[in-house]
């Protein structure tokens, strides 16, 4: 098992699929040796590509499947620079030592500002009217044309994109109703909603912002959308799987709903090549875009610089704030002492075992400590500089260790 500890110019950073370049300025100021590339690469490319590579940053068209993790034998932790993290195996790169960071929550306005573009779109009807006008029609008219103020909104899905949805809607002056199925406190004149049917029966226009897992998988369908009030509207800009195309392209053909606007779907084109295609398409009263829910420079930027610190602090430090599939600890900066990062399995007796090798090594603890996810604990001793790299092999080569990593 390798144990580490080399000049920061060293390190070498892969990030793919264009991000933001302030992040790229952030490792390049940290003295990283940094690879950016604007496209995503394949299961095979990334193999070949990953096999001297430390941190890897990546969005949301990259895989990193176990085929990859099972190369990267270098790779000390990943960045997500999107919310989601469904397109890597988090169990494989937690078994492998390898912590997986992401940015839940930069990109949570610009979300909130589309979906409420999206209701005053939907509620005056202004596809029809900005296409009618580019054609030269006149079509100056109040049907099919509302405020949004006194309607009722409904969110499925309280975090924190939900939440600011809540609170630019009541700022429009429109009533908000809210189902999470985690206990919320409601944000301004919110009110909570036990039942989603009755959330559903209740609401003009439903906007969905829930996660993508088993459970949301098809949450909206056919029985769902007929609790809706006829001539309701139905937003996603959550995740794709979560609404049932079929059901929704059927309710839109029977008027049973007046319109829908979607920003993500059930498959999406993997490049800019790839032609999209839906059957919600050509549809006067369906707003698509094409995920761009997050895609705003001040989002882009907000991810960039947070995944980015935070994929520079546990490289510097060891600091482990915001995995998501590791043991999450922050730690102090490191002031006269050697830190070592010990990876382990997470079954009794491996701190016995660490603390009696190195009390019989002579070697003083100046600070430990002990976090635990699943079946993976993360231990981490700030130790007098009389520890050497004798020793800390000696470390690795307990049956219990993972992988250990020394910051001298």
């Amino acid at each position: 098992m390798a144990v580490t500890s080399f000049p920061k110019n060293k390190i070498k950073v892969l990030l793919l699929e264009g991000v933001h370049p302030q992040s790229v300025r952030r490792f390049e100021d940290e003295g990283f040796d940094v690879d950016s590339r604007v496209g995503a690469l394949d299961e095979k490319e990334l193999t070949a590509a990953i096999e001297d590579v430390h941190i890897l940053g990546i969005r949301s068209k990259t895989r990193i499947t176990q085929a990859v993790l099972e190369k990267a034998n270098r790779l000390l932790t990943v960045g997500a620079f999107c919310i989601g993290t469904n397109q890597m195996d988090l169990e494989c790169a937690s078994h492998r030592g390898v912590p997986v960071f992401n940015a839940p929550y930069s990109n949570t306005r610009s979300v909130a500002e589309l979906v409420m573009t999206y209701i005053g779109m939907l509620f005056r009807g202004l596809y029809t009217k900005i296409k009618g006008a580019h054609a030269g029609e006149w079509s100056k008219t109040t049907a099919g044309s509302t405020e949004i103020r006194g309607k009722t909104l409904g969110i499925i899905g309280y975090g924190h994109i939900g939440q600011q949805v809540s609170v630019l809607a009541e700022a429009f002056g429109m009533r908000v109703l809210y189902y999470d199925v985690v206990d919320k406190l409601s944000m301004g004149n919110a009110t909570r909603v036990i039942d989603i049917r009755d959330l559903m029966e209740r609401s003009d226009v439903v906007s969905l912002h829930v996660p993508g897992t088993p459970d949301t998988e098809g949450m909206i369908g056919e029985k769902q959308i007929g609790w809706m009030q006829e001539g309701a509207f139905l937003l996603n800009a959550s995740r794709g799987t979560v609404v049932d195309i079929d059901a929704l392209t059927a309710a839109l053909d029977s008027a049973r709903l007046a319109g829908a606007a979607l920003d993500v779907f059930p498959v999406e084109p993997k490049g800019k090549g790839e032609k999209f295609r839906s059957p919600l398409q050509g549809r006067d009263n369906v707003v698509l875009t094409p995920h761009i829910g997050g895609a705003t420079e001040e989002a882009q930027r907000n991810i960039g610089l947070e995944v980015a610190g935070k994929l520079i602090r546990y490289t510097n430090n060891g600091s482990t704030d915001g995995a998501v599939n590791f043991p999450n600890e922050v730690l102090p900066e490191m002031r006269d002492h050697h830190r070592i990062l010990h990876i382990h399995k997470n079954v009794p007796g491996v701190l016995q075992k660490v603390n009696t090798m190195f009390g019989e090594a002579g070697i003083n603890v100046a600070g430990q400590y002990l976090r635990t996810y699943e079946d993976v604990g993360y231990l981490i001793m700030d130790t007098d500089k009389s520890a050497t790299r004798a020793m800390i092999k000696q470390l690795s080569e307990l049956p219990e260790s993972i992988k250990v990593r020394a910051l001298f």
